[in-house]
């Protein structure tokens, strides 16, 4: 297989107000991406120099492929710059957090207040006995407390391995033996579509086998809450009222561990993902600032769970360390009914939305009557996170979340790169479909299986040339693993992505190249079949697989839900095949398509085709720790 192949692109842009490159931190990206090529180490040790360190870099960075040294034997704290350098500042009182409930509830938090619960909780974990280096198992639901937890972590320079609160109990066990946690930070409940999720009781089976483990955190909810035992288990505020009111940030090396975050195993078996302080720290505060141009009365909304890379870098470390103000909710978007998302956009006179694409196709799904509802008129960018956006997702959040006037930001990256790496940045012309290009400070291209670079309207794999503060420095446990990201296409790292570029530059993600479906010798990508299938006006969601044919090799097999109000038939099968057909050619016809209710999809939203190809063919689908539903 040579790994290009050939892709019809559409050509619609959509392009800004003036105004708005004009008012944007990162200005003119043709300028400041250029400013970067002419010195790549400068370009970041300004990044760098906004931070507050203990101790300065000797060299920006040390690449011995494939093993990066980011900002050498510098000493920092994280949480120094997300909570100390704020709260001891002017905006000791400006709203660090706030938190809906499912039930309506609100809490909020300065950065003064935030700052001294973390001190607290810090405190009390050093009284527990947990040192630097030692691991922290988090599996919480996102109230306030997971994210003083979290950070208390960090400021202690305990590595938290935090797994979401949706998983079963044989993932979260094999994620606590992996990562040696030490203790675990639990509650008793979690609340999702107006029911109790038992997360106590998980972690209960899941620490039978986990000899590590030597405490569990319980912080109880329900009232009354559940009986302790007191020789493992321990109230999280008993904790946190036993820590002193102080607690002085660990000194850290810049190349000391942060977090270990397992991927959510779309492929195969988990990993978990190493990342560590400085680089990480750098990557995703210059992401906050200039990708999502964060100023300073914005109200951040990432939809994401901090369970996902999205929320340690885009509910957490990132707007923390630029000073912003977060909102979190542990709402679903179509609970209590699909108007939820915006009535709080609305109430909390939200700026920045930040969402999966999953989403986004649910609320087309259930009609644009839902936001027009509601007044949207705060936002000023919209965003999305995940998996490839297609056009007629992108054409329907472009036009009625941001009223043609907010910028979208489609924004490719992964748990292992640890920041945004490619997107349209602020002010520069939208393409639907295409991510954009690699922003300032990150080298990416498409190339064929050799590593040559492919002719644009080719698709190829999505490679990351050259190294960047935020990447994962190691797979825990396995180096193996590690090094096959950068060994496999000529030391470049291999995103597992299919990918086309245009004339312009700007690249789409296809989906992964382990979903290729390979028909009579030539390659399709899922995702593109899949955006045709959207395209017709009764599609809601679609996943397409490859099954084996004697004759071509693979043929294409659907799976579609549909728009409500529209009726599976077999004329519509039709209608649907010669839409394919129109849309891409005859090669990516479906043999074959089924109406389903819903798709095998992770906690985070991703469809697992995987499953959907074992369940045709009847064989094991492998690790499905992180299946939804």
């Amino acid at each position: 297989m040579s790994g290009s192949f050939d892709v019809k692109l559409e050509d619609t842009v959509y392009l800004p107000d003036p105004s708005v490159r004009e008012e944007s931190l990162i200005g003119d990206y043709d300028t400041e991406y250029q400013r970067f090529l002419r010195d790549p180490d400068g370009f970041w040790e300004g990044v760098a120099d906004e931070l507050e360190w203990f101790r300065r870099w000797d060299h920006v960075k040390k690449w011995n492929p494939p093993y990066a040294e980011w900002f050498t034997n510098a000493q920092l704290n994280i949480t120094h710059n997300c909570l100390d350098r704020h709260a001891t500042g002017e905006r000791r009182n400006k709203v660090a957090l706030i938190w809906r409930g499912e039930k309506g509830e609100e809490r909020v938090l300065t950065y003064r207040q935030l700052y001294r619960q973390v001190m607290r909780f810090g405190s009390a974990l050093t009284k527990m006995g947990i040192t630097k280096g030692d691991t922290v198992c988090l599996y919480m639901p996102l109230v306030p407390e997971h994210i003083i937890a979290l950070l208390a972590c960090a400021r202690i320079g305990a590595v938290h391995n935090i797994v979401y609160g949706g998983f079963g109990a044989s993932a979260l066990n094999a994620r606590i033996r992996d990562s040696g946690a030490k203790l675990v930070i639990t509650s008793d409940v979690g609340y999702r579509r107006g029911k109790r999720v038992a997360l106590k009781a998980i972690v209960d089976e899941a620490v039978v086998n986990a000899p590590t483990v030597e405490k569990i955190i319980v912080l109880r909810r329900s009232d009354p809450g559940p009986e302790l035992f007191s020789e493992m288990e321990v109230d999280f505020y008993e904790v946190l009222e036993s820590g002193d009111a102080t607690c002085e940030a660990a000194v850290m090396d810049a190349e000391d561990p942060l977090f270990i975050l397992y991927t959510s195993g779309t492929t195969g078996q988990p990993k978990g993902i190493v990342h560590t302080c400085g680089g990480y720290m750098v990557g995703v505060y210059y992401t906050t600032k200039y990708v999502f141009d964060m100023k300073e009365n914005d109200v951040h909304w990432c939809t994401a769970d901090p369970g996902w890379i999205t929320g340690h870098s885009y509910i957490v470390y990132g707007p923390l360390s630029v000073g912003a103000t977060v909102l979190i909710t542990e709402t679903v978007p179509d609970y209590p009914d699909p108007g939820i998302f915006w009535r709080i956009v609305e109430d909390f006179g939200v700026t920045i939305f930040y969402t999966a694409p999953t989403a986004i196709r649910m609320f087309m799904r259930v009609g644009e009557e839902w936001p027009n509802r509601y007044n949207l008129d705060s936002l000023r960018l919209i965003g999305s996170v995940g998996e490839p956006l297609n056009p007629e997702a992108f054409e329907w959040y472009y036009r009625v979340i941001g009223k043609g006037r907010c910028p979208l930001l489609d924004t490719w990256w992964q748990t292992e790169t640890g920041m945004h790496m490619i997107t349209t940045t602020v002010g520069e012309p939208m393409k639907p479909g295409f991510a954009g290009r690699a922003i300032p400070g990150v080298v990416v291209d498409v190339v064929d299986a050799k590593g040559n670079p492919v002719e644009p309207g080719t698709g190829g794999l999505l490679v990351i040339k050259e190294p960047w503060p935020a990447q994962m420095r190691a797979v825990n446990n396995d180096d193996a693993r590690y090094r096959a990201y950068w060994e496999t296409i000529n030391g470049f790292y291999t995103a597992g992505d299919l990918a086309v570029r245009d004339e312009d530059g700007y690249i789409m993600v296809l989906g992964r190249s382990d979903d290729i479906i390979i028909v009579s010798g030539h390659n399709l990508g899922t995702a593109e079949v899949e955006s045709a299938l959207v395209s017709h006006e009764a599609v809601a969601e679609a996943a397409v697989i490859g099954i084996p044919d004697p004759v071509k090799g693979q043929t294409v097999k659907a799976f579609v839900i549909l728009v409500d109000g529209h009726t599976p038939t077999e004329k519509l099968k039709s209608d649907l095949i010669y839409h394919v057909r129109m849309s891409i050619g005859p090669i990516a016809m479906p043999s074959a398509i089924d109406f389903v209710d819903s798709l095998p999809k992770t906690r985070s939203g991703k469809i697992m085709r995987r499953v959907l190809k074992a369940q045709e063919l009847g064989i094991d689908p492998g690790d499905i720790s992180t299946l939804e539903e």
